[in-house]
């Protein structure tokens, strides 16, 4: 009875269309009303423990830093620094924007700041460079997915929290997944642009264009190097990487590029304390909602059905994928880690899987689910800088959806590539 309460209650709001995190906060309390082992009080002691977390105070902070950076200039210098290498190839632009994606997904740990603050400047300038802006909307959205997979990523942060595993070993573990997955983009944009015949800069590589380009860029190179030679070298933990990511690009942004003015400051900080509260409000109520689950031993059953399937660990691993593949279409990544990490993870588990292995499938995973309708995040941002909707890029997002499928697979097969690092 719980259990369908739970679960026809949460199903009922969602078609409604109420917001997720309310969706999972109502639907735990319409549970504690009629369940007598439940209380109120109960979910309100959850929605604040859920949160009361060393590791989870990294998640406003590295929100901040990426606000901070995008309003800073960064990805402007960090473009011109990489398309000096790459601009005069066919879909040199393009393959620029991508690897741009990479650097600021280093900086900001999410996939829709990635879009607005690398698409924001690069969707404008590739449509007046004779772009398609289909093209350019899907292939900024599934670029800006990298931001969840290359660490810093707060997704990678809550499955840590979640399943016990070292966020160190998680940051080290995406970072070559998420450089693979970037390369494979390069390819596809690379080919089609030939096909297309987007033409790159025609300027040649110059030496001089190097130095003035990276004197410009280095302290916005630095940026990740600082925070994750920190992380690795065991200078710090990540939640202060994420401190030291404030006051270094604070530092930068207002004093060295001087593109952020003290009087900005003010909507920086709210910006920054809206995305993180959203962020936090819904790690509480799926915290609560995952534990409401446990209660029911809806975990254990979960697990026993799908090890019935097969305790083959790669048919066990396809199957998780394949779940997490449809959640990615209608939930959020936050809440999608939260719900679903103490129901996947016992199985990954049982099965032999790596944790670092597991935990970096998941959130590739799920980043799919960035550029995938209905819900598709990242699009939705892409789409309102490039003037476009999703009927009109609908058929552009195959393509890049079967790019980051084959690079899953890649993933997923290849272990070495997440364990190498770690």
């Amino acid at each position: 009875m719980v259990t369908f309460l739970l679960f026809g209650t949460f199903a009922l709001l969602i078609a409604l269309k109420v917001p997720i995190a309310f969706a999972m906060g109502l639907a735990c309390i319409v549970v504690a009303l009629f369940s007598p082992s439940l209380t109120l009080t109960f979910i309100a002691q959850g929605l604040v423990t859920s949160t009361d977390s060393f590791a989870l105070m990294a998640i406003p902070f590295f929100v901040l830093a990426g606000e901070l950076m995008g309003k800073g200039g960064i990805s402007r210098r960090l473009f011109n620094f990489i398309n000096v290498f790459v601009g005069r190839f066919y879909g040199g632009t393009a393959m620029a924007a991508v690897i741009t994606c990479i650097f600021f997904a280093a900086i900001s740990g999410s996939g829709p700041a990635t879009v607005a603050a690398v698409g924001g400047m690069m969707i404008p300038m590739m449509i007046s460079e004779g772009y398609d802006s289909r093209f350019t909307t899907v292939l900024l959205a599934t670029a800006g997915a990298l931001g969840i997979i290359i660490p810093p990523s707060i997704p990678l942060v809550l499955f840590g929290v979640g399943s016990g595993t070292s966020i160190g070993d998680l940051f080290k573990g995406g970072m070559i997944p998420g450089v693979f997955i970037g390369i494979c983009l390069c390819i596809y944009v690379y080919f089609y642009s030939k096909k297309i015949g987007y033409r790159g800069n025609q300027e040649p590589f110059s030496l001089k264009r190097l130095k003035s380009s990276f004197i410009e860029a280095i302290w916005a190179i630095l940026v990740p190097i600082i925070i994750l030679g920190g992380i690795y070298g065991g200078i710090f933990t990540p939640t202060e990487a994420a401190v030291v990511a404030v006051f270094y690009s604070l530092f930068v942004s207002v004093f060295i590029y001087r593109e952020v003015k003290l009087s900005d400051l003010f909507t920086i900080l709210c910006n920054a304390a809206g995305s993180s509260a959203t962020i936090l409000i819904v790690i509480g109520t799926a915290t609560t909602f995952g534990t409401i689950m446990s209660l029911e031993r809806i975990p254990e059953a979960v697990a026993a059905g799908m090890l019935s399937i097969s305790s083959n660990p790669i048919i066990a691993t396809l199957l998780i994928v394949v779940i997490l593949l449809i959640v990615g279409m209608f939930m959020d990544t936050s809440a999608a880690v939260v719900i679903f990490t103490p129901i996947l993870f016992p199985i990954a588990m049982e099965v032999g899987i790596n944790p670092v292995h597991f935990g970096i499938i998941m959130i590739v995973t799920l980043a799919i689910g960035f550029i995938t309708p209905p819900v598709g995040v990242n699009l939705f941002v892409a789409m309102n800088i490039g003037k476009t909707t999703m009927v009109q890029i609908f058929p552009y997002i195959i393509p890049f959806l079967l790019v980051c499928l084959a690079g899953l697979t890649v993933i997923l097969l290849v272990p070495q590539l997440t364990l190498f690092l770690v």
